[in-house]
C-alpha cells in the first residue's frame, strides 16, 4: 500500500468534481492540475561568502525534501563583483508527492506563520495559469531550526498549473486553499 498526500486526495475526490462542474469541461483531460513548484532560493552574500549557498542549499533541502540545484551566473557584472559562472543561489523542483506534500505544508503551516499576513496576492498570475509568491523568512517552515539561522532568507515560489487561463488557476488554486487576499484590501 503506497502513501497518497492529503492535497492528492483532495484533488482527485472532490476539487476535480467542483471544477468540472464551474468550467463545464467535456473531457477529465480538460480539468487543470498541478504540474510542478519551483522554489528558488537567491543568496546576496553569495559573492563575498562561498559557504553562504551551501547554508541555502541545506535549508532548501530541509524544506522541501529533495536536494537543491546550484544557480550560477550567467554573465559577469564588474559593478556587483560577479563573474560567470559563480553560484548565486539555489532551486528546487517538485513534483508529483512532494509537490502536494509541499503545498499542504505551505497552505497549513507556514503561511499562517507569516508575520502581519493578510492573504497572497490575487493579481500574482502570469496570464498563462502559474503563480508566483514570495516569502521573505525561511523561518516560517517548521523544519528550520530558529537558533541554526544566521541569515534570513528568502525565497521565490512559482506554482505552475495546466491551466489555460489566470481565473481557472486562480480557482484551482483557491480549491486547494491557498488564501488569497480579499479584492476590496487591494490598493
Amino acid at each position: 500500500m503506497s502513501y497518497t498526500p492529503r492535497f492528492k486526495e483532495r484533488y482527485d475526490s472532490q476539487i476535480k468534481a467542483e471544477m468540472k462542474g464551474t468550467f463545464g469541461y467535456a473531457n477529465d483531460n480538460q480539468i487543470p492540475k498541478l504540474d510542478k513548484i519551483v522554489i528558488n532560493m537567491s543568496v546576496t552574500d553569495a559573492v563575498t561568502d562561498r559557504k553562504a549557498v551551501e547554508k541555502a542549499m541545506e535549508q532548501l533541502a530541509l524544506i522541501t525534501g529533495q536536494k537543491p540545484v546550484v544557480t550560477r551566473a550567467k554573465k559577469s557584472n564588474a559593478s556587483f563583483k560577479l563573474r560567470e559562472g559563480m553560484a548565486l543561489g539555489c532551486k528546487v523542483t517538485l513534483r508529483r508527492e512532494r509537490m502536494y506534500e509541499f503545498l499542504d505544508r505551505l497552505v497549513t503551516i507556514a503561511l499562517p506563520r507569516v508575520r502581519d499576513f493578510r492573504g497572497v496576492n490575487h493579481k500574482s498570475f502570469d496570464g498563462k495559469g502559474n503563480y508566483a509568491m514570495g516569502i521573505k523568512e525561511q523561518i516560517v517552515f517548521p523544519e528550520i531550526e530558529y537558533d541554526k539561522v544566521d541569515k534570513m532568507l528568502g525565497m521565490d515560489i512559482i506554482i505552475c498549473t495546466t491551466a489555460k487561463t489566470d481565473d481557472e488557476a486562480r480557482e484551482l488554486l483557491r480549491a486547494f486553499d491557498l488564501p488569497f487576499q480579499d479584492k476590496r484590501d487591494q490598493k
